[in-house]
């Protein structure tokens, strides 16, 4: 897995699923409303009125169109005593891909773009003490041959986003 390209809206539009209104409707329970019980997708199934092989399928079928990417929950790092950071990264070109793989390798690493910027690759990384954390970017740097920033947030801004499909 490399980093990813800054999305751009033309190239989203040309390659946007194609959805019915069930698919709408299963989307938009996933987001906010995924059942927490034994049988979470027969569940679905039921309260759309289908099945629950059918639900899967759907699912499956944007997971495999790269629609969505997972399906998990969502949790608040800094309250079960997490930190979390965002890190800048020069990398030759010439290596890009190569130190992407490095970076990527590391469970605690939750997102990595590419940047069209001096500094070119930048990721968020998650740890359960900053002590972790440093030891963990020692690691990335050791591994990489790479100089990494470490930009921890001084001040916590979280925007929930919902789509409304």
């Amino acid at each position: 897995m490399t980093a990813q390209q800054p999305s751009n809206a033309t190239a989203a539009a040309e390659s946007a699923v194609a959805m019915d209104e069930l698919d709408r409707r299963l989307l938009n329970i996933v987001q906010t409303g995924f059942p927490i019980v034994a049988e979470p997708y027969k569940e679905l199934g039921e309260q759309l009125g289908t099945s629950e092989e059918d639900i899967l399928a759907r699912l499956q079928r944007f997971k495999d169109t790269g629609a969505i990417r997972r399906i998990g929950g969502i949790f608040d790092s800094r309250k079960l005593g997490y930190r979390s950071t965002l890190c800048a990264m020069r990398v030759p070109e010439e290596r890009y891909d190569e130190v992407a793989e490095v970076i990527n390798a590391v469970p605690g690493v939750t997102h990595n773009y590419r940047r069209e910027h001096e500094f070119n690759m930048w990721f968020t990384l998650i740890a359960p003490s900053t002590e972790a954390m440093e030891a963990t970017l020692d690691q990335m740097r050791q591994a990489s041959g790479c100089d990494i920033h470490n930009l921890p947030a001084t001040r916590f801004f979280k925007i929930k986003v919902d789509f409304n499909l």
